[in-house]
């Protein structure tokens, strides 16, 4: 074995993964290489070409890099165990009128598991993916730190990651910008792999559409849902909608209503199918709770302890002050922010650090 240890690189056949095994290879590691199977086309009710990381061409792409580099490849199958959660989750989380992240609970509960259980088996100290994430150590705790690169920064989805999970992981790209990957890519000969697009869509919902996907899923939720009522913040009712799992919070095309003013979704509820519009303002707030949390840098947080409090991936993030209130984590924010949408993830940050995360609930008070 090599001195710098035995490490298996989850590879999606993108140019990130890629690169990713082949610094580590490059390094001295031992690298094995797996690609995880985790759905297909055919159960997500598309006739559709399969793209992306779980398609036959990917895997091919994945199992060429590691020819060419000379060390070992193996595909897992885990359809089952990925359908059973995650999916069955996706789904849950809209019927109960919740905005689901799929990614967060995949890298949690189902990819992170999966490869340590291969890991294992294969004698591989570490397991490496190509997130564009850093980890850290602080008074003998592991945590992630934000990617450099802050247009491709991944931390927000591996908030989840367990300490156990942490201390075996290395993340081979948090050092990098997205553009010398590339570079890297070009010189090491992956010139098909430099000219791959990226996707930014839920690998297992064809053509990025969840509605189409719902519907496969529950085939007779369009005349479960379908004619409920549009209502504004004072309960007066201004139209019907097509069923509640279909919107999301602060959604303001697609509603097929005119009132003369722009107006948002606010707040849906699904034990009357309704579905509550308002104006701009109306999606500003001070405060939510959390649950299902997990901290990473820290044991246990403080009391009113500080942090930049992002709500969704793309969140530029936002002061808040965070308050431990028995299972569940208050945060308060320093200005409005707006579209809080309950079943998104937040992310709490100090500085770079991420201190720990967890799942935003339905109401603002429990």
């Amino acid at each position: 074995m090599s001195k710098k240890g035995r490490v298996l690189v989850a590879m999606s056949g993108g140019v990130d993964s890629s690169v990713a095994a082949a610094m580590l290879h490059e390094e001295g590691y031992e690298v094995i290489g797996i690609t995880m199977k985790t759905w297909d086309y055919v159960s997500s009710g598309s006739n559709s070409k399969e793209t992306g990381c779980c398609s036959l061409d990917s895997i091919n792409d994945a199992r060429n890099v590691a020819v060419s580099l000379g060390f070992h490849h193996y595909i897992i199958d885990i359809r089952e165990e990925f359908g059973d959660y995650v999916i069955n989750n996706f789904v849950e989380e809209y019927l109960a009128g919740r905005t689901p992240n799929p990614c967060v609970l995949c890298n949690t509960h189902i990819k992170w598991e999966a490869l340590l259980k291969r890991a294992d088996k294969l004698d591989c100290e570490f397991i490496a993916t190509g997130h564009y994430a850093q980890r850290a150590v602080y008074n003998n705790r592991f945590y992630i730190k934000k990617g450099i690169d802050t247009h491709k920064d991944q931390s927000y989805v591996l908030w989840g990651l367990s300490q156990k999970n942490l201390s075996r992981s290395l993340f081979p790209l948090g050092q990098y910008h997205k553009t010398k990957i590339k570079e890297m890519a070009l010189e090491m000969g992956f010139q098909e792999l430099f000219k791959k697009s990226e996707s930014y869509e839920i690998c297992f919902v064809p053509d990025n559409d969840y509605r189409e996907f719902l519907k496969y899923k529950v085939p007779d939720l369009e005349q479960q849902v379908a004619g409920g009522d549009f209502i504004l913040t004072d309960g007066t009712v201004v139209g019907k909608h097509k069923g509640y799992p279909f919107y999301t919070i602060g959604q303001r095309k697609g509603l097929e209503i005119a009132l003369g003013y722009p107006v948002y979704v606010v707040n849906i509820i699904p034990e009357t199918n309704t579905v509550v519009l308002g104006k701009d303002n109306a999606l500003l707030s001070t405060e939510m709770w959390v649950k299902n949390y997990n901290l990473m840098k820290y044991e246990n947080i403080t009391e009113a302890m500080t942090a930049n409090t992002k709500i969704r991936y793309k969140d530029a993030g936002t002061d808040s002050t965070l308050y431990m209130q028995n299972d569940y984590i208050k945060v308060i924010f320093e200005e409005p922010v707006r579209a809080i949408a309950p079943g998104q993830s937040a992310v709490f940050y100090e500085g770079e650090d991420v201190i720990g995360g967890g799942w935003i609930m339905k109401n603002s008070t429990i």
